[in-house]
């Protein structure tokens, strides 16, 4: 009896699922469907009245968007200022090396 519960809340799990993906996938072809069918009447309008078909498209300037993003680190900037508390670490200079010995294949 134990054996029969498992395979059944196994089975109704399943088919619970299997439901579920089928109406996220229907409703995926709906919406992709209801787009189309918007465009093609935004076509056939523009066809019957005359004026050209212009293309549904999200203008992006990079230009502007680098230029945003780079303001915001410059050190005139407020988000990319430096507290003025900081101490600034000494300089050394690192091209100097003379503990450095030759190792032979």
């Amino acid at each position: 009896m134990n054996n029969f519960l498992k395979q059944l809340t196994s089975l109704v799990l399943r088919l619970g699922l299997l439901l579920a993906a089928l109406i996220f996938l229907a409703s995926l072809v709906f919406a992709a469907g209801l787009v189309l069918v918007l465009w093609l009447l935004r076509g056939l309008w523009a066809k019957l009245t005359g004026q050209p078909v212009q293309p549904w498209v999200f203008k992006m300037h990079r230009a502007d968007l680098w230029q945003k993003a780079y303001r915001a680190t410059t050190p005139g900037s407020s988000r990319g200022k430096a507290p003025m508390d900081v101490i600034d670490a000494e300089v050394t200079d690192v091209t100097d090396v003379s503990d450095v010995r030759e190792k032979r294949p």
